[in-house]
């Protein structure tokens, strides 16, 4: 079998005379060296990513701004008032209750699934190698590394074997840094070829990347851009509400010679509807939801926002490998070139598979065609990387011979114009990937290692075609999503993948090589095409960039570690819960099982949260606007205020809370969109205006038509009957396109309203009676008149401040 020449902690390379070397290789920490420093409290004790504790979460469901201000006036109502002027104040424990329940069960879902994917680092201890929870790990652990991994603690180098490390996400220099013994190793950097092993030097809060990390992997809800929306519709709403309620105070106690506790209910009466304190709760409520939905297909959701994120996705990018190809090859073919004897090529596969102690797909399947059967030694390797698109190794042959060889990128390894290429290219348009072996007379550390490289054979490989790859592909072009497939493989190779799954641009495929370095340009060579081959780590990050350049929101897909940066600067980044440590832990999203089919769930939840949501947001803001304008007309007109606050809390339960619940929660595929503020204001502006319009002609009407005892409660209950209507009228405008269960809801409130208007305990209890023929009429009339005028409101607004 072959060996490999090991380099000692102190670099020198081990003896290769006689039989095989003595590999010193340090043990790492002994079992009892390991508890000394658990008992000192010398473990990885990290802040976990996923949730917020459940003390933050009963905090920021119960101490909230609104929750304050209805607080307080519900415990003036329950002074000065019977109980059913308070029902608001009970209507707000259930949403609290509520809210904190959800959040819960997504702190639950995203716990779990957080535990499932967390990276599980080789920890040598006893100099037995074991896979450890990053919590496990105390000072002092020897950690082993290969291409992919993520650094977790801070350490300094033991072991080195042409370790690079990435450091771009803690540095921005984006060339990797070649490692050696004694050299530091920073947290939160990664292996992109090579392998070896480090010593923990800092471990827990102290190491570099974890001050980040608490900061960076903390519940991030408070980001999205619907979250701020909803903040800056709230700041505005507190600034009209403090003077209005001022005013309405005032009028109602001192101006209007009336019935003290009566007088404060009414106020508070037309302070509480104010308030659209169900919005907050509905969008928490819709997230966690969200959350709990897309755990039960096994898709971690590391940031709340990415939901939202990926609702707004116009472009997808997605690696071939291990994306649209599952990760596994077959070789199905080995072509010497020349006169080039195929036992011996089987021979030197076989040593290079053997010579890589880390193999990738490519050489993992070389590995399992041609099992290492001589007894070459290995004296120098070289890894793969996704940069120069090869790997090496240098034997010492049997019989004393000792020769170089190279694997990889045929058309890397090759000049243009070499008449081998062309074989190669009728064997990429059938979709299969081609290995050029090649013996190179060059050192492995010459940078001219591939120059003048002697092709021997090449190895063809059949990669296995995910079975949902092209239903996915379809529900995208669908969704008016664009995808680009961007591959560090052969482009006629990858447009071939491209094509066998029915990809639209799958025949015109880029060589990335010969991409323009500008971005603008780049930008329009994006536009124009979906399927890149030979794509360098850096050109994955310069396409990402480009494309957002042109206003495209990006979402990238990926598992290798050459996908890390892209994945990074993409607006949402998808990993696989195969790839490596480093893609998993910069990714917003992570598919457990996976399953690249499971990515239209995730955008379909996203597409519902945000659509709804403004859906929603629409009837609350309705609510807000129409209860200010009636409160500025009752200070104006100086009148009683129309409502109790029993009047309000029967309309928005039946006009708002409870279809926003159902409305918030139902399927929605439109494709989110930017500004959220006023795409929810254009709509919310004019149906209150003209809901506070119609109120209260009917309420003015009423004074001029009742009088004597008893004439206060037929004014309210005639503006109550006018106030339903319209807002029932802008329900069923939100509620649109209509299905059988919108139907059934919106008439199910009506009916409900109908049964207070005709039970006689009911017409007690909420203060509602009408009284004669003319002024019910009348306000039905009104409201009708209010319903047109919405339907012309929303057309033209339709028309004039398009989405």
């Amino acid at each position: 079998m072959t060996q490999r020449a090991k380099i000692d902690t102190d670099g020198s390379e081990a003896q290769a005379a006689g039989p095989p070397p003595v590999v010193h290789r340090a043990a790492g920490l002994t079992s009892a060296e390991v508890a000394e420093r658990v008992a000192r409290g010398e473990v990885n004790d990290v802040p976990v990513r996923s949730s917020r504790s459940t003390t933050d979460i009963v905090r920021g469901n119960v101490f909230t701004r609104f929750n304050a201000i209805i607080g307080v006036l519900w415990v003036i109502m329950l002074v000065v008032a019977p109980i059913q002027d308070s029902l608001f104040g009970f209507v707000i424990i259930a949403n609290t209750g509520i809210g904190i329940i959800q959040e819960l069960r997504a702190k639950k879902t995203l716990d779990g699934l957080a535990v499932i994917g967390e990276a599980k680092p080789t920890v040598r201890r006893d100099g037995v190698t074991a896979e450890l929870s990053t919590s496990e790990i105390v000072l002092g652990d020897l950690i082993e590394l290969g291409p992919g991994d993520k650094v977790v603690v801070d350490g300094v180098v033991a072991e080195a074997d042409s370790l690079e490390i990435d450091e771009s996400l803690l540095t921005g220099e984006a060339d990797p840094v070649v490692k050696k013994a004694g050299d530091p190793m920073m947290s939160g950097s990664f292996v992109v070829a090579g392998g070896g092993a480090f010593t923990a030097t800092k471990v827990g809060r102290e190491a570099y990347a974890a001050q980040l990390a608490e900061e960076a992997s903390r519940f991030t809800l408070v980001h999205s851009e619907l979250r701020s929306g909803i903040s800056t519709i709230l700041k505005y709403v507190t600034w009209m509400m403090i003077p209005t309620a001022i005013g309405l105070v005032i009028s109602q106690l001192v101006v209007k010679d009336n019935d003290l506790k009566n007088s404060i209910a009414r106020t508070v009466g037309g302070i509480v509807p104010m308030i659209p304190e169900g919005l907050v709760l509905l969008t928490s409520v819709a997230f966690a939801i969200g959350v709990v939905r897309l755990g039960r297909k096994q898709c971690l959701v590391q940031e709340l926002p990415a939901i939202e994120g990926l609702a707004r996705v116009d472009v997808v990018c997605l690696d071939k490998t291990g994306t649209l190809t599952e990760g596994g090859m077959d070789v199905t073919e080995l072509r010497p070139l020349g006169d080039t004897d195929e036992t011996y090529v089987r021979k030197v596969l076989g040593a290079l598979g053997e010579s890589d102690p880390r193999p990738n797909a490519s050489l993992q399947a070389i590995i399992d065609a041609y099992p290492d059967t001589v007894e070459w030694r290995c004296t120098e390797a070289l890894p793969f990387s996704s940069a120069r698109k090869y790997s090496g190794a240098a034997f010492s042959e049997g019989d004393g011979e000792t020769s170089t060889w190279l694997l990889g990128a045929p058309d890397v390894l090759l000049p243009a114009g070499d008449p081998t290429l062309t074989e190669i290219d009728h064997l990429n348009e059938q979709g299969l990937r081609v290995l050029l072996l090649a013996r190179t007379a060059h050192e492995l550390d010459d940078p001219e290692v591939a120059a003048d490289a002697h092709p021997a054979a090449l190895v063809v490989l059949e990669q296995r075609l995910r079975p949902d790859a092209s239903d996915t592909l379809a529900y995208f072009a669908d969704q008016n999503v664009a995808t680009k497939i961007i591959s560090g493989d052969n482009a006629v190779s990858v447009g071939a993948v491209a094509g066998k799954l029915d990809m639209a641009g799958a025949e015109n495929t880029v060589d990335a090589r010969t991409l323009p370095t500008d971005r603008e340009e780049m930008a329009k060579v994006l536009d124009e095409n979906a399927v890149f081959g030979r794509v360098t780590p850096q050109q994955k990050r310069d396409m990402v960039a480009a494309l957002q350049s042109h206003g495209h929101t990006v979402a990238m897909t990926g598992d290798g570690v050459n996908d890390v940066l892209a994945l990074k600067d993409a607006d949402i980044g998808v990993s696989m819960g195969s790839g490596s440590e480093a893609t998993r832990a910069v990714a917003q999203i992570v598919l457990l099982n996976n399953s690249f089919a499971t990515l239209p769930s995730v955008v379909a939840e996203g597409r519902r949260v945000i659509g709804n949501i403004t859906r929603v947001a629409t009837l609350f803001l309705t609510k807000t606007v129409y209860s200010v304008l009636l409160a500025v007309l009752v200070v104006c007109s100086q009148v009683e205020y129309p409502f109790l606050p029993r009047h309000l809390t029967l309309l928005s339960t039946l006009t708002i809370g409870v279809p926003a619940f159902f409305l918030a929660l139902a399927p929605n595929k439109e494709r989110a969109k930017p500004n959220f503020v006023r795409r929810v204001m254009r709509y919310a502006i004019p149906g209150g205006v003209i809901a506070a319009a119609a109120t209260f002609t009917t309420y003015l009407l009423a004074r001029h038509h009742y009088s004597g005892t008893g004439a206060l409660e037929a004014e309210t209950s005639a503006a109550t009957l006018t106030l339903f209507l319209v807002s029932m009228w802008v329900l069923a405008i939100i509620a649109r396109p209509y299905t059988w269960w919108r139907l059934t809801l919106v008439a199910t409130m009506g009916g409900a309203f109908l049964l207070v208007l005709v039970v006689p305990w009911l017409q007690d209890f909420f203060a509602l009676k009408l009284v004669g023929v003319t002024m019910p009429w009348t306000a039905v009339a009104v409201a009708a008149g209010g319903g047109l005028l919405l339907e012309t409101a929303w057309h033209w607004v339709d028309r004039r401040f398009p989405a």
